[in-house]
This record gives C-alpha cells, sequence and structure tokens, in this order.
C-alpha cells in the first residue's frame, strides 16, 4: 500500500493512498466549484485566492489552475436516495483528520499540483461536528499554516449559524446544493433535508455578507467575509420537475440569495432506488439549463419568456434561438439602429460583439462585411437581422429553423481554406469588391 506522508515540524501526518481515493472520488459528483471570482488577496503567507480559483480551468496566460476537490468524509448518516455515500450503501467509508487535511493541502500546493482547496463532507455524527471539523480545517489552514489560496467550502444544513458564519470569515466561497427543485423531491428522495434547512443558511449568509460589506464600507470593520459569494448545485432528471421549474427556482435564488452561480448536474444512475430513474437526464439538457442560465444572468431575459413554467427547453437550438423563433413580429432588425437591449437578444450577437456595434456604428454604416470582421455569429444572426436594409436569412420559420439547428450541430459543414472562401460565390457573408 502506497501511503502519502507529510513532514511538519516533529509531526508525521499519513494518509494512504486508498482514504485518499475514497474521499475524492466521493467529491467528484459535486460541480459547483469552478470559478470562483474572489477579491481576497494575499497578505503574506502561502496562496493567492485572488488569481486562482478554478477547478481544472485555464488561466488567460495559459496556466492550468486546479483544486484539490476532496471529502472529510462519506461516512454519512443521511439516506438521499441519489447519493453514492448514502448510509444504506455498503460502500468503503473513510475519513479524514483536519490535520490530515491541512498537510495535504499544503504539501500539494508546495508541489505545484494544487492552488486551491474544495472541501465538502457527509454529514457524520450530526451536523454540528460535521460542520465544526470543516471550520477547524479552514481556521488551521488561515491562521496556523498562513495558507492564502483559494477554498470553497460546502456548508452542512442544519449546522448552528453561528457556526456557519464563523466558516464564511475564512472561506473564499460557501455552497448549499439545493440539490431537488421541489420541497416535494426533497421528501421523497433526501428525507433528512428540507426546502428551509438549505435556504436559510444561503439567507443568513447572504445577511451577513451584506452587512459585513457595509460596515467595511463605513470603516467600522476589517478582514473577509465570503469574498467570492455563494452558490448552489441542482441535480437535472432525478426527480421529474420539467426545466420550468428549475429555472424558476434558478431565478428567485439570484434574486433572493444574491448567489454567484447556480449549477446544474445533470443525473447519472451511479446508484439504484425503484424511486429514481435507470436512466440519465443527458448532457444536451444540462447544457440548455447552463445557456438559459446565462441569458437570465447577463442578457435580461426573465424565465417567462426562456420557457413555460411547466415545460422543458427545446433541445434543437439554444434557448436564445428558441425565443428569436417564437417572437417572428420582433425581426429583422436594423443592425445600425437597434438599442443594446435588442442587440443583446438577437441569436449569434453576444455582449462583446452588441457594444462593439454600438460604437462602430457611430462612425459608418455597418454591412455584413463589418460583422464578419466583428467575428459575429453570422450562421445564426443573419435570420434576424438587415444591416443598411440588406436581409441574408431565410424566408419562412422551418428554413431557419433547420439553419440553426444545422449551424448547432455542424450538419452539412464545410471546412474551407482561406482561398476557397474568397472564391466561394455561395458564402453568403463575403461582402461585394472582394473583401470581408
Amino acid at each position: 500500500m502506497f501511503d502519502f506522508f507529510v513532514l511538519t515540524g516533529y509531526n508525521r501526518i499519513m494518509i494512504t493512498q486508498e482514504r485518499l481515493t475514497i474521499l475524492t472520488e466521493g467529491a467528484k459528483y459535486d460541480v459547483s466549484c469552478s470559478s470562483s471570482g474572489s477579491g481576497r488577496k494575499n497578505a503574506g503567507g502561502l496562496g493567492n485566492g485572488y488569481a486562482a480559483g478554478c477547478c481544472h480551468s485555464f488561466t488567460p496566460d495559459g496556466r492550468c489552475v486546479s483544486l484539490l476537490k476532496i471529502l472529510l468524509s462519506n461516512d454519512c448518516i443521511y439516506d438521499c436516495k441519489y447519493c453514492p455515500n448514502r448510509v444504506s450503501r455498503d460502500v468503503p467509508r473513510a475519513t479524514a483528520t483536519p490535520e490530515e487535511i491541512c498537510e495535504l493541502t499544503i504539501d500539494f500546493y508546495k508541489r505545484n499540483y494544487i492552488e486551491g482547496l474544495f472541501l465538502s463532507s457527509a454529514v457524520f455524527v450530526n451536523p454540528d461536528y460535521t460542520m465544526e471539523r470543516l471550520l477547524l480545517v479552514v481556521k488551521k489552514l488561515r491562521l496556523e499554516y498562513g495558507f492564502h489560496g483559494y477554498i470553497h467550502l460546502k456548508g452542512i444544513p442544519r449546522a448552528a449559524a453561528e457556526l456557519n458564519r464563523e466558516a464564511a470569515k475564512y472561506a473564499d466561497r460557501m455552497s448549499y446544493n439545493v440539490e431537488l427543485p421541489s420541497e416535494q423531491s426533497l421528501k421523497l428522495l433526501a428525507p433528512q433535508k428540507s426546502k428551509s434547512s438549505l435556504l436559510l443558511p444561503m439567507k443568513d449568509l447572504n445577511v451577513g455578507r451584506t452587512a459585513f460589506l457595509e460596515d467595511k464600507r463605513k470603516g467600522l470593520i476589517k478582514g473577509h467575509f465570503l469574498p467570492a459569494g455563494q452558490t448552489t448545485q441542482m441535480i437535472v432528471g432525478a426527480s421529474p420537475e420539467p426545466d420550468g421549474h428549475i429555472l424558476r427556482l434558478t431565478q428567485a435564488l439570484y434574486r433572493a440569495m444574491n448567489l454567484k452561480r447556480v449549477y446544474y448536474s445533470s443525473y447519472v444512475p451511479v446508484v439504484h432506488d425503484k424511486l429514481l430513474p435507470d436512466v440519465g437526464a443527458g448532457q444536451l439538457r444540462e447544457h440548455r439549463l447552463y445557456q438559459a442560465d446565462w441569458l437570465l444572468r447577463f442578457y435580461g431575459f426573465s424565465v417567462e419568456e426562456i420557457v413555460e413554467s411547466e415545460n422543458n427547453l427545446d433541445l434543437e437550438v439554444d434557448p436564445k434561438c428558441a425565443w428569436a423563433l417564437r417572437n417572428p413580429q420582433l425581426f429583422p432588425v436594423e443592425i445600425n439602429r437597434a438599442p443594446l437591449e435588442m442587440l443583446l437578444r438577437v441569436p449569434g450577437i453576444g455582449g462583446k460583439n452588441a457594444r462593439k456595434i454600438i460604437i462602430a456604428r457611430r462612425h459608418a454604416v455597418l454591412r455584413f462585411h463589418d460583422l464578419v470582421k466583428m467575428r459575429v455569429a453570422l450562421k445564426r444572426a443573419r435570420h434576424f437581422i438587415t444591416c443598411n436594409g440588406e436581409f441574408l436569412g431565410a424566408k419562412n420559420e422551418s428554413a431557419v429553423r433547420k439553419s440553426l439547428v444545422d449551424a448547432e450541430t455542424g450538419e452539412n459543414a464545410v471546412q474551407l481554406d482561406l482561398f476557397a472562401a474568397l472564391s466561394t460565390p455561395q458564402n453568403a457573408f463575403i461582402a461585394r469588391d472582394g473583401q470581408f
């Protein structure tokens, strides 16, 4: 058996590969840990939570930034039907000590394996005991080990509020996973959890963070309180709620809890139970939910515009295209006159390009070749815009839908070299006089 040994002073901490494998495997199903957005800088010590905070992602200069993603324990007293660590499931169990987690984090950081920590845990003994152990880890890392790297801590439902608030002073981000989008599904599949046990700590931390920021603005207090905010996660497909219901809850959480992100995890039948479906929800449905979530956060859409409450999202085309197809009376819009709010709703035009268009049209009348230079996705946008009165889109809804589906799936797409592109008359996006 290979062991991880870490030397610290006169003590030697040992965690076996078997226990490490169990604890890291148990954490892999939680997806709510990608980007941080932390504003906390290093005040002296190891690590920097400001520049890092991404799990298996890349910084603009090409560096891979990763987190140690691990459970403190997988020995759970709860019996959530969808969970691979539920108490009624016969699986190997392991629990690490706070010292082992701290030493492992510091050792991996010094070896340049990681730049931060994502720490969660099954509920063992009771919620307060589990949260106390998690709090001990983050306090030790900050105060004893001088670790200033990014820390994402999973809160424990039903733990005392004072423990959660204390942890918020040391973690960059905390999250309480909603898991299932309705009280009815929670009662059926996660009987030890409830809507209030998940939402109340989120609300408490939001209130605490707002008060902290106000006091800090007035110069009454120093330190940090969740500089990267809160996130949550919902499992998609383990329960029967449609996408409309899921997105309504998402919208409410953004508005009421000021969440940074809501993550969607497509249900995978890791465990088998008569109350659970035998097949997963599929990655495409998860992808559509993320696209709709983006429209909610950055494009000014409401859930009511994106999907009806009892319906699922259109899987053939993305949510913005689906909305545009349902509202043909609003299109085409003239690129040279449309306000920013309308440009943001045109399929194929993102936030950056919408602002580029607003600036560029102050100096010249824009045509399609100008949009090509801006790298606007004209395979989508051409059906919904005119440029100085010129329209290059399809003439009817069925043709538009087919073109949008082809653009997304790559059907009939041909990879052209530069010279072929310049000499192909069928290319509707090559401007007159041979210029883009």
